[in-house]
């Protein structure tokens, strides 16, 4: 489903080039739920970014379902992400203007899915979630771990084939955190192919291989021995 060739991303400054990525080598079947893990500033969530198709590397090959996104446009670029993949980001993203229950629609406007089936798509979000009652609040109403399911929920919406979520715990208490790892279990046995970034051990115990990122290349590539139940 991904394969990254040498893929480098760096930063030119006058006087040198600072490298954020340098040389990566993954690959990512379908239906696997694989962790990044590594120090802060190792570049993983340049990583997630560039396997999300929000930001492109500076050298090397990529391809995602068999599609080389290195040499296409930006247009194609952004039908891809929006049918296939959804994006669980660290700071939220929630659109503030937007209520709990508009925010959770937005991916699926911008698929056009038609109204019924939309309405159908998000009750069951917040009936998973247990936000029925927060559907009409806004983000700033909400607190930061509200906001944070809400950030899930919309990314898992449309049921993409490819989920990215890029320290999704990050902000939730213990119970919260537990919850969403057990929801990612059970998507990626439905068939979702699941790639999260995390500083968690525990969480990282929930996937099936962890790979490992240092000073911006892949330093280690393991399967995960015992895989939580």
């Amino acid at each position: 489903m991904i394969k990254l060739n040498d893929i480098d991303k760096y930063v030119d400054s006058k006087y040198q080039r600072v490298f954020i990525l340098k040389g990566v080598e993954l690959e990512v079947q379908q239906g696997e739920f694989l962790t990044i893990m590594g120090p802060s500033g190792a570049g993983k969530s340049t990583l997630l970014n560039i396997i999300g198709m929000l930001d492109q590397p500076s050298a090397g090959e990529y391809f995602f379902m068999d599609e080389p996104v290195h040499r296409l446009r930006e247009r194609m670029k952004t039908e891809l992400h929006k049918h296939h993949i959804g994006f669980i980001f660290q700071a939220y993203h929630l659109i503030d203007e937007l209520t709990v229950y508009e925010n959770i629609e937005t991916p699926l406007l911008y698929k056009g899915i038609k109204s019924k089936e939309r309405k159908s798509m998000v009750a069951e979000m917040l009936d998973r979630f247990n936000m029925v009652a927060k559907k009409d609040l806004f983000p700033d109403q909400l607190s930061g771990g509200q906001q944070q399911l809400v950030g899930v929920a919309r990314a898992i919406v449309g049921n993409p084939k490819l989920l990215l979520a890029d320290e999704p715990t990050g902000n939730l208490h213990s119970e919260q955190g537990e919850e969403i790892m057990g929801v990612f279990q059970k998507l990626n046995e439905e068939g979702m192919t699941i790639i999260q970034v995390t500083h968690s051990e525990k969480n990282a115990q929930f996937g099936k291989r962890i790979v490992r990122i240092e000073d911006g290349a892949v330093v280690k590539d393991s399967q995960v021995v015992t895989a939580q139940t």
